[in-house]
């Protein structure tokens, strides 16, 4: 049986995500994680958990796990060490000098951590330069990552399982009526939630006779202060903070929305799994133009996109979906078209698998 070494945080869902599929292709899979792991489903399907002494400490400190990680490799003896995120995770798999060694760049790790200090930066190409390959989930960042190294870039979207996230029938979080503009997202800083709330009460001083509702999915550091926003909109009797739910429940979440609006303000958005998730259950998406979103969204034929940070334009694109009911069909039936033809998980999770068969051919 091959074995795989995941370096990566354990409770990040996208670690979640990718372990449990390279799993179900009959795949050894040992994580590596520095951040503690409380059990769960990965240990449930069969992974291994290894949370170094130094989980949940400094990030200064996290270089000195390498003694453990050699030991964990001496153990275990991969066929191949995959590290998911290119700074701390990825500084561990190069000092680690075990071959192959496979590197995911994910967002702010090429976008933010290079550009800390000169001294980040040499550590970022180092990275690079000692990975066997690279993966990136989307064209945007392949093209952030070529500034740093010559070496090619695999290109490996994160999909979504097109039997979960797909139209349904739910109970709503508001009436039937309801015309429910909202997201499925942290409430961080870089998701730009804010503008969001603004353009909603916007449009509600604009719309007065259409029954809206804003929906705002997740939990995050910002909740209190877009709590606080919405009441100071005098718009709380429209909205509903769900704070955290279950995974499980995303789907259903998704399938409440009449228009999925993601107003991101950060280039660290690299890819845009919630859209792609709105868009398999034939959501019309509004997305800004930053990171990997406009490469997701196909502008005016799967959604919309709007510059960051700009309320008006925002409510603009939103009104436009919301008097405009065939135009948000069609946009979503698009939207899942697109889905269906470039963001197939199955699809996604093979590309994955074949870039690692060929890394084993090759040793042979």
């Amino acid at each position: 049986m091959k074995k795989i070494l995941i370096l990566s945080n354990a409770n990040s869902s996208h670690t979640l995500k990718w372990v449990l599929g390279i799993l179900s292709k009959g795949y050894k899979v040992k994580i590596f994680s520095l951040t503690p792991y409380p059990g769960g489903v990965l240990a449930d399907k069969g992974a291994s958990i290894f949370c170094a002494s130094y989980a949940g400490k400094r990030k200064i400190l996290y270089p000195l796990a390498v003694d453990e990680l050699w030991q964990v490799i001496k153990e275990f003896k991969p066929d191949i060490i995959h590290a998911h995120y290119a700074s701390s995770y990825g500084l561990l798999g190069a000092l680690s000098r075990v071959h192959p060694f496979v590197l995911s760049v994910w967002g702010s790790d090429v976008f933010d951590f290079p550009n800390i200090s000169a001294i980040h930066k040499r550590i970022f190409k180092y990275n690079l330069k000692k990975a066997d390959r690279i993966c990136s989930t989307s064209h945007v960042m392949e093209r952030e990552i070529k500034k740093y190294t010559d070496k090619d870039v695999s290109i490996t979207p994160f999909g979504v399982d097109l039997n979960l996230f797909r139209p349904m029938h739910v109970h709503h979080a508001f009436k039937e009526n309801s015309i429910v503009i909202g997201t499925v997202k942290a409430l961080e800083t870089k998701y730009g939630m804010e503008y969001l709330i603004d353009a909603f009460a916007l449009l509600k001083k604009r719309l007065k006779g259409y029954p809206l509702k804003l929906l705002i999915v997740g939990k995050g550091t910002l909740d209190a202060e877009l709590k606080a926003r919405v009441s100071n909109q005098g718009i709380e009797g429209d909205t509903i903070f769900t704070g955290y739910i279950n995974p499980i429940e995303i789907p259903s979440y998704h399938n409440m929305l009449s228009i999925a609006v993601f107003p991101s303000i950060d280039d660290s958005e690299s890819f845009g799994v919630a859209a792609v998730e709105a868009m398999a259950c034939e959501k019309p998406v509004i997305v800004s133009r930053v990171g990997g979103l406009p490469e997701v969204v196909e502008d005016n034929v799967t959604g919309l996109i709007v510059p960051p940070k700009d309320v008006e334009k925002l409510a603009d694109a939103i009104e436009k979906l919301v008097k405009e009911e065939q135009l948000r069909i069609t946009l979503g039936k698009e939207g899942r078209k697109r889905v269906e033809r470039l963001y197939r998980w199955e699809d996604n999770l093979e590309i994955m698998l074949g870039i690692y068969e060929e890394i084993l051919a090759s040793k042979n």
